[in-house]
């Protein structure tokens, strides 16, 4: 289908070359017509990997096959196919995903296990490999450094604008850069791992370094994001290090040494993950809420997510209603230490609720001004510690509904 780009869309940045890394993209018609849908990366030799994968426990053979194939640590290669997901196919998946990593394999001189895949699009539906394994040939002959935007693009579904971020960070006096590309436009509720996200550096971190910042930065980032409160069965993030930069080693716990390669390991995550936010499927105003003053910053992210996956939060937001009442609802049935008549409530940076109640000679007039913007911000007080916590998400428009009502049609 041909969606309109997103009235929140943000344009790719810059996206130089990033040394170990080249990168091709071809059409095969699996899902999609008169558009690239896969995706080869080819790495250096000693690359390491690390990832984060979904806690859906219905996986697809993808995900299954790159978690063990994280086991070994090393990558020589990454294949991702848009359209069909690969997942609850059962022996057939699995075959398909030999089929591939042996092909890739073959072509690149690398052992199957050191093939990276993931795959997304349509559940159920047997994988046509044999269209992936004839296309990629001709793609390992066109590899380039500089495929970055023709890489976000191949991976995309419903998504209607491509999402990469770049950063420069330095460990020691050197510069390494940061690159990720990523997709996401619904099924969107990560739990310990995003939609399909892949990062890329020329650093030399080892593995169990690679894997710490990941996770850590993962958490900070895409684990605060919501669509549509759904966990897909082929979420994945994935970290490659190429070791072509010439830095300080890096010890296998990280340190202090890693300490600004991770800070902008999390920028990139971040800005990834907003981007996939700001594509929610229908989505017509990026949200932000903020919640302080609770027990623990455990209870405040999980108040700030009850917040964020309500669909009447999300509802009044795209009808531009300030109806705080909702928010009070969601931080009442998320589960958490609460007392009522503590509750602070502020849309637009201004408190509409305090004390049990509405604020005496409250004028909603700035609020409604507020939420006919394209982002809106919501704020929550609990008044009870100094836990907080940061997350966003999008409103719910019946543009969800029409996407997601015809998606295999």
């Amino acid at each position: 289908m041909d969606l309109p780009l997103s009235p929140l869309a943000v344009p790719l940045p810059a996206l130089p070359p990033l040394s170990g890394v080249r990168l091709g993209v071809a059409a095969t018609g699996i899902r999609y017509r008169n558009r690239p849908d896969l995706l080869l990366v080819e790495l250096a030799p000693g690359t390491q990997a690390a990832g984060v994968f979904t806690r859906n426990r219905c996986t697809g053979a993808p995900v299954d096959w790159s978690r063990a194939a994280l086991q070994g640590g090393r990558a020589r290669a990454l294949v991702v196919n848009a359209g069909n997901a690969n997942v609850f196919t059962g022996a057939a998946g699995a075959e398909a995903c030999r089929e591939i990593a042996v092909a890739v394999a073959a072509l690149l001189d690398c052992p199957a296990q050191e093939v990276f895949q993931a795959s997304t699009g349509v559940i159920g539906e047997v994988l046509p490999h044999a269209r992936i394994t004839a296309a990629l040939p001709q793609i390992a002959k066109e590899l380039r450094s500089d495929g970055w935007e023709a890489a976000a693009r191949a991976i995309m579904t419903t998504d209607t604008f491509p999402k990469a971020a770049t950063r420069i960070a330095r460990i020691g006096e050197t510069e390494v850069r940061i690159t990720g590309i990523a997709k996401g436009s619904g099924m969107i509720a990560p739990n310990m791992a995003t939609l399909l996200c892949f990062l890329f550096t020329d650093a030399a971190i080892p593995a169990p370094a690679l894997q710490a910042a990941l996770r850590r930065g993962v958490n900070r980032s895409f684990n605060c994001t919501t669509v549509d409160s759904d966990t897909s069965t082929s979420d994945m993030v994935l970290a490659f290090a190429t070791a072509q930069a010439e830095h300080p080693r890096v010890p296998e716990a990280g340190g202090a040494v890693l300490a600004d390669f991770a800070a902008k390991l999390e920028e990139v995550l971040l800005d990834l993950a907003l981007r996939v936010v700001r594509d929610g499927e229908g989505a017509q105003k990026l949200i932000r809420i903020d919640v302080s003053g609770a027990i623990s910053n455990r209870s405040a992210h999980r108040i700030g997510m009850a917040i964020a996956n309500s669909p009447l939060v999300k509802t009044a937001v795209a009808g531009e209603d300030a109806n705080w009442g909702r928010i009070v609802m969601a931080v009442g049935k998320a589960g958490e230490p609460v007392e009522r008549d503590r509750l602070s409530v502020a849309i637009g940076g201004v408190w509409m609720a305090r004390g049990g109640g509405v604020v005496e000679g409250y004028d909603e007039t700035p609020v409604i001004a507020h939420m006919r913007g394209r982002e809106v911000e919501i704020a929550v007080d609990l008044g009870l510690g100094r836990g907080r916590a940061r997350v966003w998400t999008c409103d719910l428009t019946h543009g969800y509904i029409d996407i997601n009502g015809s998606y295999r049609s």
